[in-house]
């Protein structure tokens, strides 16, 4: 059912100002054709790619040479070329200022803050890359960092990027073998880490964890220590490795970067799936497609203006690092930050929003909800004028979200909820400055990608749900995986299930207003009695309750001599010092019954202390599936607490 009106609608003077309007009357003029509104520009965008993407290369001011050709092999999928004649440098356009404004503003909980200029930062990439190309680092070969997000992090991939390396990277929370599991497969050169890192007022120490890193890892030749969090460092246990100063003291002098001319394919990110079921799966992405694609959700989609100061909550060890850097080539100013973001009684995000006049707040659906229950109102202890946008990804936004964000956080704001993912290295679907915000929905489908929801057989689908799928080929498509030298890894990740079509596994729908809810993965999605459930239907309803701070929700094959079908089990974890009674799982039941079908209803309703989650926060319903049917795990290196799997393991509950 349709909600009356929308919680936020652009103001006619925003509408003008936006960077879409303009985007849309050039595109009209540049190509003869009437774009009267978003919908038109979208169908456009999608009917006709070349033109379209040409204008976002014009629109974005590209530093590179174009070619004459866009697209090549265009009804392939995968196996399309886009811009096969350009060529361009990644690092270059991020690095197109050397002014005296700011470029990078960092703060390490409350401990660090620092801030760099566009000028001192190209200085340090040009040091940097110089040091790099001492020790041998060339075109294609990897550079890998295990780092906070620091201006450093920053720094050395841009150095990578800028000589055509390729930039790989894991957060410093991850185990030994978690990073092994990654790195190991992709064989850096140089590895670029962190002493360690602060987080929730503690400090970490990362040393003794680098030092065995870097004993496994036969393909580093030099390991670059940061100081982040120690004075003195001893590095005698650490192979190759010198500290940071030291790597570029003899390159002070270099004060120009060479900016090595490449190909719009030229693979410039080896990043990685979550490995929750397996080793991670390496994904190469070129160059020119995530600088198209970056370009084109920052200025079109999310509005960044030159100036504006663009943060997210983010590791670097979630693709939405790599989008965040990116914004560097709108003209942004990026609000680096790093440790919990709930620190200083909950509120430092906050305070870094009015500290430095942020315009982009981005951050995640689970920090949304943790704000809800903790009672925050910020729009009554922060100013936020300058905040004109917030972006959620990671797991879908619950309609009580969009309510609090405009009810307590602020209500003249532009409320994005984004998909898409490490595979795209962006979005699929994302939110519009020119469009108004639908209660629980996803504003659009993201410009120049073929996006829908198609039925088990293959059609279209509206107002009902289906798979995500993306139908025709788009410039920031994987090159592939990584060692998968016949594509025939990637091809089944993707291809398998509708042949020649991106099938991304989201559960989804697009609703009347053209928007799109998405309810949850594919592989997530419950099916007892044969009807698929999105497990975020279920999320919505149970965290509506004060009592339960997150829950987890699974099929478990019921009966056990009976594959084929499933009950529905549920787990909360419940505030501190509450216990699941039974007035408590009646209200739970009872509330699932009234909003969704009788169907949703979990047969079982379990209390655990803990939610397993990946590095980047999202919950592993897989991985506890597996737990439970007492399968193994197969690599818990890629969870924040695999510890917490524990908890779901040979429960006496579900044996009856």
């Amino acid at each position: 059912m349709l909600d009356e009106k929308p919680l936020w609608t652009p103001s006619a003077a925003r509408i003008e100002s936006a960077n879409v309007t303009a985007f849309r009357r050039e595109a009209e003029r540049r190509w003869g054709v009437a774009l009267p509104d978003y919908a038109a520009l979208y169908d456009w965008s999608v009917a006709n790619p070349e033109q379209f993407w040409v204008s976002v290369w014009e629109d974005g001011q590209v530093i590179g040479e174009r070619g004459a050709r866009v697209l090549v092999d265009g009804q392939r999928m995968p196996g399309a070329q886009w811009f096969p004649d350009a060529r361009l440098n990644f690092a270059q356009n991020l690095l197109r200022s050397r002014d005296s404004h700011d470029a990078l503003v960092f703060w390490g909980e409350d401990k660090v803050q620092n801030r760099m200029s566009h000028g001192e930062l190209y200085r340090a990439v040009a040091r940097f890359a110089a040091a790099l190309r001492e020790q041998g680092v060339a075109r294609g070969d990897r550079v890998a960092a295990f780092m906070p997000n620091l201006p450093e992090t920053v720094i050395a991939m841009l150095a990578a990027a800028s000589i055509g390396a390729i930039f790989t990277s894991a957060s410093p929370d991850f185990g030994v073998q978690g990073v092994l599991d990654r790195f190991g497969q992709s064989a850096p050169k140089v590895l670029i880490a962190c002493d360690g890192y602060f987080y929730g007022g503690k400090t970490i120490d990362c040393l003794d964890k680098l030092a065995e890193i870097a004993r496994q890892l036969p393909s580093v030749r030099r390991v670059v220590v940061v100081p982040y969090v120690h004075q003195a460092h001893e590095l005698a246990s650490i192979p190759h490795a010198r500290m940071l100063a030291d790597f570029v003291a003899d390159h002070q002098h270099v004060t120009e970067i060479a900016f090595e001319p490449l190909p719009f394919d030229h693979p410039l990110y080896i990043m990685y799936s979550s490995g929750t079921t397996g080793v991670p799966k390496c994904i190469v992405h070129c160059a020119g497609g995530a600088l198209l694609q970056h370009l084109k959700e920052h200025r079109l989609h999310s509005d960044v203006k030159p100036g504006d100061r663009v943060f997210y909550f983010t590791t670097c060890g979630w693709m939405m690092w790599n989008w965040l850097v990116s914004g560097l080539a709108a003209g942004a100013t990026l609000l680096l930050y790093d440790g919990s973001p709930f620190a200083s009684n909950n509120q430092i995000l906050f305070d870094y929003a009015d500290a430095e006049g942020m315009t982009h707040f981005g951050t995640s659906a689970k920090f949304i909800d943790a704000a809800a229950k903790f009672a925050l109102k910020p729009r009554e202890t922060h100013s936020l004028t300058t905040v004109r946008a917030m972006m959620s990804t990671g797991s879908p936004l619950v309609a009580e979200g969009f309510d609090y964000v405009y009810r307590e956080i602020k209500a003249d704001l532009q409320l994005s909820s984004i998909s898409g993912g490490t595979d795209i290295i962006s979005c699929f679907v994302l939110g519009s400055p020119v469009l108004p915000v639908w209660r629980g929905e996803i504003q659009c489908r993201g410009l120049g990608m073929a996006v829908d929801v198609w039925d088990d057989d293959g059609r279209p689908v509206r107002g009902e749900k289906g798979e995500l799928v993306c139908s025709k080929p788009f410039p920031v498509m994987p090159l592939g995986f990584w060692g998968d030298e016949d594509g025939s890894k990637y091809h089944a990740a993707y291809f398998d299930r509708f042949p020649d079509v991106w099938c991304h596994g989201d559960f989804c729908e697009i609703t009347a207003h053209g928007g799109l809810v998405i309810y949850g993965r594919s592989d997530a999605t419950l099916n007892p009695g044969g009807v698929r459930i999105g497990t975020a239907e279920i999320y919505r309803q149970v965290e509506k309750l004060h009592e339960v701070v997150e829950s987890l929700v699974i099929g478990q094959d019921w009966p056990p001599q009976n594959p084929n079908d499933v009950r529905v089990v549920l787990f909360v974890k419940l505030r501190d010092g509450l216990a699941l009674d039974e007035d408590l799982v009646k209200r739970i039941k009872q509330t699932i019954r009234d909003h969704t079908t009788p169907r949703h209803v979990p047969a079982k309703v379990l209390q655990v202390a803990d939610i397993p989650r990946t590095k980047s926060g999202k919950i592993v319903e897989l991985a506890v599936r597996n737990v439970v049917h007492g399968r193994a795990v197969k690599n818990q290196e890629a969870l924040a607490n695999p510890e917490a799997l524990r908890l779901f393991r040979d429960r006496p509950e579900l044996r009856a």
